[in-house]
């Protein structure tokens, strides 16, 4: 194992305990900076596994789409849903970039009215919630992330399933200011499928593009 790959493995290791610690923070007596940086740990590690593992620009979109997801995690935490929100619309973007540019061929008609439902679903679900029409939008991207990542040629069951699991962990955030609003389990089940999302996201591209 050469070390640029022994550093990836250790930064996906990081970005696990990261993510996986971070539900003990809110029991901890830490400073708000030490838990926003607690925080962004897990995705932020995730990002520095792209990195070590890209070989291509598909990997550094890849590294992009991590950076901005723990930007936003730690956004969200500093200054709010709006700032934090922008930064993830972003990844999104770039997300969808990287699945357009590795479409699967061969891809069935089902498949692909499926992944076209799925972006104008999430953006009315996301209105639903909020009835905010710039979360609407911003459930539009996500939903167009989570469609073009099911007709990626990447692995369905990494990289499709986190999407989808990131899509839930955002319908969920916005259904706490609503119907959902002071639901002790909701913390807890919106940051696992977020981060178990994106680091099924980031592992599966990178294993799909070797």
């Amino acid at each position: 194992m050469n070390p640029r790959t022994r550093l990836a493995n250790l930064a996906l290791l990081a970005a696990l305990i990261g993510g996986a610690t971070y539900l003990l923070a809110d029991r901890l007596p830490i400073s708000p900076a030490a838990g926003l940086a607690w925080k962004g740990s897990g995705v932020g590690f995730l990002a520095a596994y792209a990195a070590l593992s890209a070989r291509t620009f598909d990997g550094w979109l890849l590294t992009a789409v991590m950076a901005l997801g723990a930007t936003g995690d730690v956004l969200l935490g500093a200054m709010g849903l709006t700032a934090g929100g922008a930064v993830f619309f972003a990844g999104h973007l770039v997300a969808i970039g990287l699945y357009l540019r590795n479409r699967r061929t061969g891809a069935s008609r089902g498949d692909l009215m499926s992944a076209a439902l799925l972006a104008p679903l999430v953006a009315i679900l996301a209105f639903r919630l909020t009835l905010n029409p710039g979360v609407a939008l911003y459930g539009l991207g996500l939903g167009a992330m989570a469609a073009t990542a099911q007709v990626s040629r990447f692995p369905r069951g990494w990289v499709g399933l986190g999407a989808l699991m990131f899509v839930a962990s955002d319908l969920l955030l916005f259904a706490r200011t609503g119907p959902l609003a002071g639901a002790v389990w909701l913390g807890p089940a919106i940051w696992s499928l977020y981060f178990v999302g994106q680091a099924l996201i980031c592992v599966g591209v990178v294993r799909g593009r070797k």
